[in-house]
């Protein structure tokens, strides 16, 4: 098999209203931009993958083709060679690497996860936030996600956390059983409308201590700079939540930086983002290897979501992100493809088609074509 063309497509899906992004300070998010990138081969099978995206878009078909048509999609090694360089001149391609293993797992006509090694088994999966809310409306929303039948809810927190911290304290007093979550957000922000100062270490402190009160938090996320490999040893040394972070770190050299400063108690790569699909394996094998967690990022898309869960199920991980903010929601995330990716009883399951298992809508290419 041969990579003969690779075609992207920029695509943007409306939501229906808008949130507003911790990760984007001062911007509110009414629309869904994505990525898309399809590999053709010399057979009847096309790979595809997806990256976030912006208004405008960022187009990078020409120089893929140019490294990669050619290329057979089972040489994994090689492909990583080739995607380091892209990665050292230009836009994050690691999401690639994704395309590449579905058509791999196509060709051998088995979903992804039974390739690396899994099986198709449930994972709990906790609803994870996008936004910083007040008391009332996060209430409403924990009510509504505890409903649906989730164990574990992630919040938000920003520059001033005062206001986070009550937040957490009502959710607790209003449902003492349930597993929380705290994503600082201090590690990566997308500075476009607001420049806000970073926690210093003494307020990633104080919140650490303030969530050891409030209990059954099962980590604090990106509570320092996420290559403060030194400052997250600091604070993982001086408080008993653990401490978690890595989705936009870039290569496994990385995580292994966070594993030899002892910086993490959980491993947070995003497949799409951060490591590629091999990247991601080797991460988890580090992790168990040290005795830690791994728990992927997988706030992109539906093909992101699906390609994390591939080796979610690989390493036998404990818990899955599954991004839900309304107007955020399972079919607003997965515009893209055919069916979304559903959470049922508290718990969501890897595709088990061939390679990632999941379709492309049709008729959103066929618009476009």
């Amino acid at each position: 098999m041969k990579i003969t063309g690779i075609t992207q497509y920029h695509l943007t899906h409306d939501l229906d209203g808008a949130y507003e992004p911790t990760w984007i300070p001062g911007y509110a998010q009414g629309s869904h931009e994505v990525e898309l990138f399809i590999l053709d081969t010399n057979t009847d099978f096309r790979g595809i993958s997806a990256s976030p995206s912006f208004a405008g878009g960022i187009d990078y078909e020409t120089p893929l083709e140019f490294f990669l048509v050619g290329e057979d999609p089972h040489a994994i090694g090689r492909i990583r060679r080739k995607l380091a360089s892209i990665d050292l001149l230009g836009p994050r391609p690691w999401h690639i690497e994704a395309a590449c293993w579905d058509l791999i797992g196509k060709d051998a006509g088995k979903p992804l996860y039974e390739l690396l090694g899994g099986e198709g088994r449930p994972i709990s999966a906790y609803a994870s936030t996008g936004e910083r809310q007040e008391i009332d409306e996060r209430l409403d929303y924990v009510d509504n996600r505890v409903d649906e039948g989730f164990d574990a809810v992630k919040l938000r927190f920003g520059p001033e956390p005062t206001d986070d911290i009550a937040v957490v304290e009502a959710v607790r007093d209003a449902y003492p059983d349930l597993t929380l979550m705290v994503d600082g957000n201090m590690g990566w922000s997308v500075r476009v409308f607001e420049d806000p100062d970073p926690w210093s270490f003494e307020q990633a402190l104080d919140v650490a201590r303030a969530l050891e009160r409030i209990g059954n938090v099962a980590w604090l996320e990106e509570p320092l700079d996420r290559h403060d490999y030194d400052g997250l040893a600091r604070l993982r040394e001086r408080t008993a939540v653990p401490i978690a972070g890595g989705e936009f770190n870039d290569g496994v050299h990385e995580f292994r930086e966070f594993v030899e400063h002892g910086s993490l108690d959980v491993l947070q790569p995003d497949v799409m983002l951060a490591s590629g699909i091999r990247g991601g394996v080797e991460i988890a094998g580090m992790a168990r290897a040290q005795g830690l967690r791994f728990a992927p990022h997988t706030w992109t898309n539906g093909i992101g979501l699906a390609a994390n869960l591939h080796v979610m199920a690989a390493a036998e991980a404990r818990w899955c992100e599954f991004p839900i903010e309304p107007p955020w929601t399972p079919e607003a995330r997965d515009f893209l493809i055919r069916e979304p990716i559903t959470v049922e009883n508290g718990t969501v399951s890897p595709p088990d088609g061939p390679g990632l298992g999941i379709e492309l809508d049709p008729g959103l290419i066929e618009s476009r074509e």
